[in-house]
């Protein structure tokens, strides 16, 4: 019997997961264990998994093994364990408890139970997982920056066929806009400049609990909120980016202009295969007639069952045209469990890597073209480290997402460390496809903030805002 294990953690997969992770590790924080980032010294492992795509589930395969080799005690939770309950315990001697993605909150009963009693093993996987709590859990932080996810629902009730979250994470289930203000304002009293609204569907917020879509009241509620800067939404559905949401996003000040709408293919027989939307067009044409400003993001899967060459030039020259600021391109994956696994005409691995090549190839070109469109103006940048190699700090505007869209590359003229975690503004000079580069200047664009505070103002700021980031919330 373990008297007083330390407990590590490896977390996978996406955003999503990273807040459920967070809110375990704030739970058992809260409860008295003791945590550490450096699994070399945890004698538990929480390791939260992910099963989307084959990718996703072998690398959660490897982590979980690695460290098992090591020798690590383990407790396996998220989608795999949702996914596959019995086989990991029984695959795995050193997994000592399995938990699904609808029972994180119970995962302090879970570890003082196996501490107490070193034959215990635990499988806690509701057969559907769809808890619904509105309270506002425990936090410790994994981010690196001054951005922090804020979960706004779980689950998904769209049927795509090539989709296996409804049966990983069950019905979509709303948080109230309450909690989640208070967990903002947590967020934000704890060092959080951006606040990044997350979930499998962010434009179908509230439906279920107020009968309609809320997620422009939940945006008006946000932008309330003071010390917060930026508010991002990601996960967008065609069919429910309307007037009215855009609207809203145009008027915000906090609010980005970043419209992320994974549109998935172009060419209706696919859509239909897909059980997608058709006419993705009038989405694009949409946003860009009110937010002409905004930034684009899209992804698309190649290699569906049954995708032609027809299609796939379908989609190439969609893509050509409509020229998205971001992109992401994914061959598709197999799975079984849902409906397209089982479909025929299943396309060749080496084709689906060509057709993926060729578009991204395509992107590269548009990619370039939209940031050398911006060497000579000045953007708003949040700042969030500093590159030893190239001795320059790094951030983001606000056209782009953490860890999968562009960075910038930021001379340390005229800044140090006190900065990081700050908006200042960047005059960029040099453009790559995916990087920009450019100096802080006092020069303001209609894109700048009206005003700025004085230097001595912002880095005392900064550094109070890190030492409390330090701090689980």
């Amino acid at each position: 019997m373990l008297q007083t294990p330390k407990f590590g953690v490896v977390s996978l997969g996406c955003p999503k997961n990273q807040t459920d992770t967070e809110v375990m590790l704030g739970l058992l924080k809260e409860a008295g264990f003791d945590l550490t980032f450096d699994n070399d010294e945890a004698d538990i492992c929480l390791v939260n998994t992910c099963s989307f795509i084959e990718d996703a589930r072998r690398e959660s395969v490897r982590n979980i093994v690695d460290l098992a080799s090591d020798g690590k005690q383990l407790i396996v939770a998220g989608c795999l364990a949702q996914h596959f309950k019995e086989e990991l315990l029984n695959e795995l001697p050193e997994a000592r408890a399995v938990v699904g993605t609808g029972d994180i909150h119970k995962i302090v009963d879970i570890a003082k139970a196996i501490v107490a009693d070193s034959s215990l093993r635990i499988v806690q996987v509701s057969a559907t997982p769809n808890d619904h709590i509105d309270d506002v859990m425990p936090r410790v932080s994994t981010s690196v920056g001054a951005s922090s996810y804020l979960k706004i629902a779980e689950g998904c009730d769209h049927a795509c066929t090539f989709c296996i979250i409804p049966m990983l994470r069950g019905k979509f289930r709303s948080r109230s806009i309450d909690s989640l203000v208070q967990e903002a304002k947590i967020l934000v009293a704890a060092g959080t400049r951006e606040i990044i609204l997350v979930s499998q569907d962010s434009s179908y917020y509230g439906l279920d609990t107020y009968g309609r879509f809320a997620l422009p009241e939940l945006l008006e509620a946000l932008h309330e909120i003071e010390g917060l800067e930026w508010i991002r939404i990601m996960y967008f559905y065609p069919t429910e980016t309307n007037r009215v949401l855009l609207e809203t996003m145009k008027r915000l000040p906090k609010v980005v202009k970043y419209v992320d709408i994974p549109l998935q293919h172009s060419h209706p027989e696919v859509l239909k295969a897909m059980a997608r939307p058709l006419n993705p067009e009038k989405c694009v044409d949409l946003i860009r007639e009110i937010l002409p400003e905004a930034a684009i993001r899209s992804t698309f899967i190649v290699g569906f069952p049954g995708e032609t060459e027809e299609h796939f030039e379908h989609l190439h020259e969609f893509i050509k045209t409509h020229k998205f600021d971001r992109l992401g391109v994914f061959t598709y994956s197999k799975q079984t469990e849902v409906p397209s696994g089982n479909m025929k005409n299943q396309v060749a691995q080496k084709v689906k890597k060509t057709r993926r090549n060729k578009i991204m190839a395509t992107q590269h070109t548009i990619s370039l073209d939209r940031n050398e469109a911006l060497v000579g103006k000045t953007l708003e940048v949040l700042l969030e480290g500093y590159d030893e190699v190239k001795e320059l700090y790094y951030g983001r505007s606000q056209w782009d997402a953490p860890q999968i869209d562009n960075t910038v590359y930021v001379l340390p003229e005229g800044i140090d460390h006190d900065y990081l975690g700050e908006i200042v503004q960047v005059k960029i000079d040099e453009a790559k496809a995916y990087d920009l580069f450019g100096k802080v200047t006092t020069a303001c664009t209609n894109s700048c903030s009206e005003s700025s505070e004085p230097a001595a103002k912002t880095q005392k700021k900064s550094a109070e805002k890190r030492e409390l980031r330090a701090v689980s919330i």
